[in-house]
């Protein structure tokens, strides 16, 4: 039986093998590897990873095509979640894990800031998103593309967008074109905030109207900031400042009470 793509899932099926090949490769899996792949549709990746490794862990939302994947595949060689990955706890299926996938393009933001919360259990994740996110996502302070999420996922990876992908290569063709981006969780050693949620609330702000100068669209914080020690220029706009200065930022506002971390 041939399974319709279903638009409430974003389903776009990679049907081109030598996109396939490029991205197994990429990706360069060894045997014992715990690799989770995200939405394996109709087994495009699938296939070609059960080929490298001894066990492959799956995350599937359509339960037709969780089925199917039962039944392709032995349960030695295979472990089936029928589920939403953006309510999938990822930090419970084990440590140094693998994350790959054919992201859903609607829900490709959500999850990336889903899967941050098990980043210190990871090792890679390969990912393919449509090109104009992957674009964002591996942005430079100062540019078009730069945006909350550069820097929220700066702040966590190192990223390096790999090759694109055109519209022809799925079915059905996807009315945009789709990069491969890999990402690596930076280390223990990285520069951080001090609280989390204050940074992600600081970050929020300033982009919500990243037009503006963020001495008036931080208008109500504005006073408590030296702007001077902080080296940020009167006339500096959100997509200007790199992602240490947003934790220097961050860290101001929490030191000067403005923003508690509990209530952030």
């Amino acid at each position: 039986m041939v399974h319709q793509a279903r638009k409430r899932f974003g389903q776009h099926f990679l049907v081109d093998q030598g996109v396939t090949e490029s991205i197994v490769r990429a990706i360069d899996p060894g045997r014992d590897d715990t690799v989770i792949e995200i939405g394996p549709g109709l087994s495009a990746l699938t296939g070609p990873l059960l080929q490298s490794l001894n066990h492959l862990i799956v995350v599937e939302i359509d339960r037709d095509l969780a089925a199917r994947l039962r039944r392709q595949h032995p349960a030695d060689r295979i472990t089936v979640i029928e589920g939403d990955a953006l309510k999938t706890d990822f930090s419970a299926l084990g440590s140094r894990l693998r994350l790959v996938g054919n992201l859903p393009y609607n829900i490709s933001s959500p999850l990336l800031f889903h899967l941050i919360d098990c980043a210190d259990q990871v090792v890679d994740q390969h990912f393919m998103l449509q090109r104009e996110v992957v674009d964002r996502m591996v942005a430079k302070p100062a540019t078009g593309d730069y945006s909350r999420l550069s820097v929220m996922l700066q702040s966590r990876y190192r990223m390096f967008k790999l090759f694109d992908v055109a519209p022809e290569a799925f079915d059905p063709p996807p009315r945009v074109v789709s990069a491969i981006v890999r990402m690596v969780p930076l280390p223990e050693s990285r520069p951080r905030p001090r609280s989390d949620r204050v940074f992600a609330r600081v970050v929020a702000r300033a982009f919500a109207q990243r037009r503006k100068m963020l001495r008036r669209g931080l208008a109500d914080w504005a006073e408590h900031i030296d702007w001077d020690a902080l080296g940020i220029p009167p006339t500096a706009r959100a997509e200007e400042l790199s992602v240490s200065q947003f934790i220097a930022l961050a860290d101001c506002l929490l030191d000067a009470g403005v923003i508690k971390a509990e209530t952030a």
